[in-house]
């Protein structure tokens, strides 16, 4: 992977991780809800950018 993908992936994870520190804070109960939400981020962002950077690389 090229250096500048490598960035991408580190500055999207870096400002996904501060949206979701902000939900757990902002939550008065950590909920199956909340937990929910999180890990639905989580995939509708870093799976196409995984495929679109790393499986479309390898081919």
């Amino acid at each position: 992977m090229k250096a500048s993908v490598i960035i991408r992936f580190i500055l999207l994870g870096l400002l996904w991780a501060g949206l979701v520190a902000w939900i757990i804070i902002g939550t008065p109960r950590f909920t199956l809800y909340t937990a929910f939400v999180i890990v639905a981020s989580a995939i509708i962002i870093f799976v196409p950018v995984y495929k679109k950077y790393v499986k479309n690389a390898k081919k």
